[in-house]
């Protein structure tokens, strides 16, 4: 049996703040750095040990990965970082607080923006300091496979070759892998994982600090899904 923890991470700063993230780098909120450590707790006392783990590049993700490995006494076990990971880019909706928006937009269009499938927020600009292409973290990517912002679908279609090309690699050689990354990448993940539709992984929520375990027959087809936080 293969066991993939999905955990997506602590609040962060401006999930406090209510303001729209995506691929900006914040840091973890107080309350954060409490969910990861519980996160790790919550592994801990299900005898759930990772043998690896993969994160995105952002600090907000690395952060619950270390500090839910430090709980577990595991900071010793494989770290790999990978931008495919990264959350969703929000593109130019990138820092706004999520009510200002919807003032000036209307609900129905920024709901639209976050819930559906297929519709992207306004792109950035190449030249806004906010694309990713002036992020030093990216600058031995090639720049047209930066997003200047994405749809969950988008986003899915980063997420999917990365799972076939190294999750799956990696889950042949280590029995237990943590993903410690965001909302949407997560459920990119779940989508393929679980064969859901477009239309209802627009309702699906994963929790944060909250990890998510999936137990894997020999070909990765889901035997068993639960949460630590209420374990069925």
């Amino acid at each position: 049996m293969r066991r993939l923890i999905l955990l997506r991470h602590g609040q962060s700063v401006w999930n406090l703040e209510n303001r729209f993230t995506g691929w900006h780098d914040v840091d973890l909120s107080d309350k954060g750095r409490d969910e990861a450590t519980a996160a790790g707790s919550l592994m801990r006392d299900a005898g759930i040990l990772p043998d690896a783990v993969y994160t995105s590049v952002l600090t907000r993700a690395i952060r619950t990965g270390f500090m839910s490995l430090d709980v577990l006494e595991r900071l010793w076990i494989p770290m790999v970082k990978d931008w495919r990971l990264n959350e969703r880019h929000y593109g130019a909706l990138t820092g706004l607080d999520k009510a200002e928006t919807a003032e000036q937009y209307g609900d129905e269009q920024v709901h639209v923006w976050r819930r559906s499938f297929a519709t992207p927020p306004p792109a950035l600009a190449v030249d806004d300091e906010r694309h990713p292409r002036h992020d030093p973290r990216y600058a031995d990517l090639d720049p047209s496979r930066l997003p200047a912002t994405e749809s969950l679908k988008d986003t899915l279609a980063r997420v999917l070759p990365y799972w076939r090309s190294d999750l799956v690699p990696a889950l042949q050689q280590y029995p237990t892998l943590l993903i410690a990354a965001h909302g949407n990448s997560l459920r990119a993940l779940v989508k393929h994982l679980e064969g859901i539709s477009d239309e209802a992984i627009t309702g699906v929520e994963i929790a944060t600090g909250d990890p998510l375990v999936y137990e894997l027959d020999d070909d990765l087809g889901v035997s068993r899904k639960y949460s630590l936080r209420a374990p069925a």
